[in-house]
């Protein structure tokens, strides 16, 4: 397997995607994160002392997708053409799972964007959270599906 991010020196470099074709992409990401059940309670009744959590934790997703080429040195700058963020409370795991779908019409994928985006959402759960259970763990952030592009459909299996 060849590893794209370095020349043939073994040095760190972007991928030059001057030549490649400008298709559909879009990337899905998931992650959770766990938490006391008396923490989740507060989340859902909307009572932590810091404000809306899932809705602060939505704009700061999308903000983490749009900045991902600043915080991750070999991605590209892109313009993202929609990124959504979906919250699932699971009381049974207490748990909030996170799933963000980010898409770009370009030259390369958006699959860094939609993993960025998760773990921002996570970490700022945690932030708004952390008053309340510095125990939170942040979880099973990982890709769960990409189309687009010359390395055509993933999907995880699992």
């Amino acid at each position: 397997m060849e590893l794209t991010h370095f020349d043939h020196s073994g040095k760190a470099r972007m991928v030059d995607v001057t030549v490649k074709a400008e298709t559909k992409r879009e990337a899905v990401a998931e992650g959770r994160i766990t938490m006391q059940p008396a923490t989740l309670e507060l989340v859902k009744q909307g009572a932590m002392g810091k404000g809306d959590v899932l809705g602060v934790a939505q704009v700061a997703g999308i903000m983490g997708a749009k900045r991902t080429w600043d915080l991750i040195p070999m991605c590209h700058p892109l313009l993202l053409t929609g990124v959504t963020l979906a919250f699932a409370i699971d009381d049974t795991a207490k748990a909030i799972d996170i799933t963000a779908v980010v898409k770009t019409t370009g030259k390369t994928g958006v699959e860094m964007e939609a993993l960025t985006s998760v773990s921002v959402a996570a970490l700022t759960i945690y932030d708004m959270c952390k008053a309340a259970d510095k125990s939170m763990t942040i979880e099973y952030v990982r890709l769960r599906a990409k189309s687009g592009g010359k390395s055509g459909d993933y999907i995880r299996e699992d």
